[in-house]
């Protein structure tokens, strides 16, 4: 029984170190890149735009990968877009203009654009549905592990050598990321159709968008479940976190040191908040998961954002951190189970464009009332909104629908 047991993990186990030495690989890339151009303008808004490009790749990838994604093979395309970003990032460091590595970088958050709702789409084909809660647990617990060992590692690197060597790491991880895939199972050998229907025209995307707007409609649950997720993790926290390190030494009053300690403390949480998540998550109810993640998490955030001491501030880091692991599988689970798979590549696509672009303006609102009104204030704001939002789908969650949801176990 454990010989099989142990069998039926082997695919799900390689795929977990693929995404470890991906993630590893992302951290190592992003910290590299912004020393990379600072010292190449000696800017700060010259790395600030780094920031911006990666929304508006979104952007413009994925009103139309959506349909490409559900039409090819999800292996093949994934191996694809792992070593077309590690041919990409080795050339990086050979630009002398920041305009032409701007463009580079811009190319490489629109395959990191498609690769995602790709990867999702495959995870959810070869996971069975009742390993996807344990495996979105030790999915967290990698990613939260690569938080930690990525920087520890850039920073190695940095020490020893500098941060162009440090991006030549970055492209051989992505670069063994795809080798690693090719030993993983062609879920899509002989049910992937290469006809000329399924060639991707201005006619298939508008039938594509029709088809995500009637799922849409039909299922207005999941949906609405979807919506207030993202609205709380990813575009609240994300305008929240954008005002992070200004809060700590306008607000806190922090030295660089004493920051640095805070996000250690934050990168501690998450790592066994992780470790936790990953031991219970089979006696977790997913509507709790779900519904009461994200509101530990905005209570973190409310700790964080009337705290005038770094030790009341290390308190709300580490809680919003411990618990985000348990949040974000819930909703990947709830996710892969609710999203029919041969359109999840569609429903990803379109809804991480519209997050992209709600990113973008609660950021700009979020800054612009930052200089007008004092940042604690703008925080307190951001945070009350997350905070409500989470309630609500709290509410929704722990309560669902009459409709065919399966959030309760």
């Amino acid at each position: 029984m454990n010989l099989k047991k142990m069998e039926s993990w082997k695919y799900p186990s390689i795929l977990l170190f693929g995404i470890g030495v991906s993630n590893i690989g992302d951290w190592i890339y992003f910290l590299s890149l912004n020393l990379i151009v600072l010292n190449m303008t000696d800017s700060p808004l010259a790395v600030s735009i780094l920031y911006i490009i990666k929304p508006f790749a979104t952007l413009c990838t994925n009103f139309w990968a959506g349909s490409m994604i559900d039409r090819l093979n999800k292996r093949k395309l994934m191996v694809f877009l792992d070593v077309f970003r590690a041919l990409l990032i080795a050339l990086l460091p050979f630009f002398s203009s920041i305009t032409l590595l701007y463009m580079f970088v811009f190319l490489l958050n629109m395959a990191s654009s498609i690769f995602g709702p790709t990867s999702m789409t495959y995870i959810t084909k070869l996971i069975s549905p009742e390993k996807r809660k344990q495996f979105n647990s030790l999915h967290s617990l990698v990613t939260s592990g690569a938080f930690l060992i990525g920087p520890a590692i850039a920073g190695f690197l940095f020490l020893v050598g500098t941060p162009t060597l440090a991006i030549y790491i970055n492209a051989i991880a992505l670069f063994l990321s795809g080798i690693i895939t090719l030993f993983m199972p062609d879920l899509e050998k002989d049910s992937i159709n290469t006809s000329t229907d399924n060639m991707i025209t201005l006619e298939t995307m508008k039938r594509d968008w029709s088809v995500v707007i009637d799922f849409s409609r039909q299922f207005r649950y999941i949906m609405t479940i979807y919506i207030l997720f993202s609205s709380v993790m990813m575009i609240m926290a994300s305008a929240v976190d954008s005002l992070e390190a200004a809060f700590a030494k306008e607000v806190l009053l922090l030295s660089d040191g004493q920051y640095g300690f805070l996000v250690s403390i934050a990168g501690a949480g998450i790592m066994i908040g992780a470790m936790v998540n990953a031991l219970i998550v089979k006696k977790v109810q997913l509507s709790v998961l779900i519904g009461m993640g994200p509101l530990l998490v905005s209570i973190g955030y409310v700790i964080y954002a009337f705290s005038n001491s770094f030790s009341v501030a290390a308190v709300g880091f580490f809680f919003l951190a411990f618990f985000n692991a348990f949040a974000n599988t819930g909703f990947l689970t709830f996710y892969q189970t609710n999203i029919p798979v041969e359109i999840m590549g569609r429903i990803g696509s379109i809804y991480n464009l519209i997050q992209a672009l709600m990113i973008i303006l609660m950021t700009s609102v979020m800054g612009v009332m930052a200089q007008v009104l004092s940042i604690q204030f703008v925080v307190i704001i951001g945070v009350f909104i997350m905070l409500v939002v989470s309630i609500i789908l709290c509410l929704f969650s722990l309560h669902p629908s009459k409709r065919e949801v399966r959030v309760k176990e």
